[in-house]
């Protein structure tokens, strides 16, 4: 479905993020994943090997220009282009209102926010001329927020806003923009989460599962794919329907 691509995956060393490297990778693809540490990109690499031609792996600051635009020209001199941009790395947090302090709704903002325009920024000089697509990680919280941490439904909002605005501004240059909106999803925070925590949550899903890594990065792969040649400037809820 994504044959002679070049995507850039941000968040990309477990996870959604991972999940969707490996799909965009079978679907003949070529990626370049991104992380936060040399350590956990090169752990990804040594889990991609069998599609190490087709694969990289980065390690910019995201809130640096200077470190992501020399990422981005790297790449597009290694697969001659970049056609397609997910926005994935973010952070969570539930610190109640009473115990927030601005560092740490300052720290939610920064990734969540201003890497993705950051990053949507410099990856459009490269898309311009033949179109592109970018895509959003927001999250069920953008639409209903969460009882506590509210840094992070904030920051989620925030995208939701920045994909249609984007998606209205960039269809003159052919480029898609949307947003998949997970909902609880098996990543290594909830697997950690015991037995009577996560029974209650599963118990609201209509579907009567949580949802796995590889839903969302099928739902990314449609959205990078042809097939979703008409689909801009939306929000795709991915969680089972299991919505507050």
């Amino acid at each position: 479905m994504l044959d002679g691509k070049v995507a850039i995956i941000t968040g990309a060393t477990r996870g959604i993020g991972f999940a969707t490297a490996k799909l965009f990778l079978e679907n003949n693809a070529k990626v370049a994943i991104l992380g936060s540490k040399e350590e956990s990109v090169n752990k990804a690499l040594e889990k991609l090997d069998s599609f190490k031609d087709k694969v990289i792996g980065f390690y910019p600051n995201l809130n640096d220009e200077n470190e992501v635009a020399d990422v981005f020209k790297k790449v597009a001199e290694k697969f001659g282009k970049i056609d397609i941009l997910i926005n994935n790395a973010g952070v969570s947090s539930s610190t109640p209102l009473e115990n927030y302090s601005y560092q740490e709704f300052e720290k939610i903002i920064n990734l969540n926010v201003n890497a993705m325009f950051l990053c949507s920024k410099i990856a459009v000089a490269y898309m311009k001329d033949n179109g592109g697509v970018i895509l959003n990680t927001s999250s069920m919280v953008s639409i209903y927020g969460q009882p506590s941490g509210c840094g992070y439904p904030t920051s989620k909002f925030a995208v939701n806003g920045l994909t249609k605005s984007l998606a209205r501004e960039l269809g003159k240059y052919k480029i898609r923009v949307n947003a998949v909106a997970p909902g609880v999803i098996n990543t290594d925070m909830v697997s950690s989460l015991p037995k009577e925590v996560i029974e209650p949550i599963i118990a609201q899903i209509p579907l009567g599962r949580i949802g796995e890594p590889e839903d969302i990065a099928n739902a990314f792969l449609y959205l990078a794919s042809p097939m979703a040649s008409f689909v801009t400037g939306e929000i795709l809820s991915v969680d089972g329907a299991g919505r507050a």
